[in-house]
């Protein structure tokens, strides 16, 4: 059985740039990500020629500004590129998203000056970024990060240790939040930090249930030295732009999520369609069909929501609270239907010989990174009732 089954996803795209780019990102998913998925999922490889080859074909910085080098694409196109490229591989996917993100700071944070200067090598230029926000003991309350920024001079001294991090080790470039001021919110500053920077080191990539080829590490930040020309947005604003950046990556990770589930449904249903019992193929038992049928239905309300706050986005509207709500729908349809799709294989869903299992192991890291569901019901709440008295 093939590692990925085609899709057949009815996409509304507003453009005929917009329909010529997911013909190329189904493409590159086919030709070159999804047919080495598996392989090298299981060993633990990185693609960053990949990622090279992303860069130069314009998809690497799809929603930025095209004087930079960008795609000037709305989100929704963005978003929809993201999912195609999760069905066929979701450590590809997540690396877009992850440096998409690490991007934002400095696209809309930075000033005339700093964008020019480093955007379009981050953008279009083969580099490869990571998102610097959570500790080993910062991770959901992120405004009680430790890593600090002491000003010495025209330069900054950073010292602190970063936890999963995903590409630490191997990114060009990292986007760090650390604490210049006092304790809470206020006291944080955003800082561009060179990855061959003296001092910065990265710990052994953590050993996880799934996304095996993507390196997540602590990195490491020994009296390093970045100029105040990479210091972004204001002294203390850097927690307004950490928030500002995961409310985009929190849809990043919903495309992702709607991607892996639709991997797992179209396996499914090409499983359930040429396995037989009792002489007639499985698909044709109403208790699987219906499971098929909820499965499809979880993944187009998911597309949907993901949409929906996408335009939102793209209309300047605010859309915090729909990502949250879509990053949570998302992720949690993925590992339901994810989960599902390994009982429709029943126990060679079970076995590394088809791509659901490893589905299932993927999904389950989407209810956790950007901020774990929990917190997403937070911020949804807080929208509707107010912040909490206490």
């Amino acid at each position: 059985m093939p590692d990925r089954a085609p899709q057949h996803v009815e996409r509304r795209l507003p453009t005929e740039e917009a329909q010529e780019l997911l013909a190329l990102v189904r493409e590159i998913a086919e030709r070159e990500i999804a047919p080495r998925a598996a392989e090298e999922e299981a060993a633990g490889r990185f693609p960053r020629e990949l990622f090279s080859l992303l860069s130069s074909s314009g998809l690497l910085g799809l929603p930025y500004d095209s004087a930079y080098g960008g795609g000037d694409q709305p989100y929704t196109v963005y978003l929809q590129v993201l999912e195609e490229l999760a069905a066929a591989r979701l450590t590809v996917a997540l690396g877009v998203s992850v440096h998409s993100l690490s991007c934002h700071a400095l696209a809309a944070f930075g000033t005339e000056e700093q964008r020019a200067a480093h955007l379009p090598a981050m953008l279009g230029g083969g580099l490869l970024g990571a998102y610097c926000l959570s500790e080993p003991a910062s991770g959901s309350d992120a405004a009680s990060l430790r890593t600090r920024a002491v000003r010495d001079g025209e330069e900054w001294v950073l010292d602190g240790t970063k936890a999963w991090i995903t590409h630490g080790g191997i990114a060009d470039f990292y986007t760090v939040l650390a604490r210049t001021g006092a304790d809470g919110p206020k006291g944080i500053t955003a800082f561009l930090v060179p990855g061959n920077a003296e001092g910065l080191g990265a710990a052994a990539p953590e050993r996880k249930m799934g996304m095996k080829g993507s390196p997540t590490a602590q990195v490491h930040l020994d009296g390093v030295r970045v100029p105040d020309s990479r210091r972004i947005g204001a002294e203390g604003q850097g927690f307004t732009i950490a928030l500002a950046a995961l409310d985009s990556g929190r849809l990043g990770i919903a495309a992702c999520a709607v991607g892996v589930a639709q991997a797992a449904l179209d396996a499914a249903v090409a499983y359930a369609r040429e396995r037989r019992q009792f002489g007639h193929p499985i698909a044709d038992f109403q208790g699987l069909r219906f499971l098929l049928a909820d499965m499809a239905t979880r993944i187009e309300a998911g597309r949907a929501l993901y949409l929906e706050a996408a335009r939102l986005r793209d209309e300047g509207r605010p859309f915090s609270q729909r990502a949250a709500m879509a990053k949570l729908f998302c992720s949690d349809t993925a590992m339901q239907v994810t989960t599902d799709a390994v009982q429709v294989l029943g126990g060679y869903g079970y076995t590394a010989d088809f791509p659901v299992e490893r589905f299932m192991r993927e999904a389950k890291v989407l209810q956790i990174v950007e901020g774990t569901n929990q917190i997403q019901r937070m911020v949804i709440a807080r929208h509707l009732a107010g912040p909490e008295s206490r």
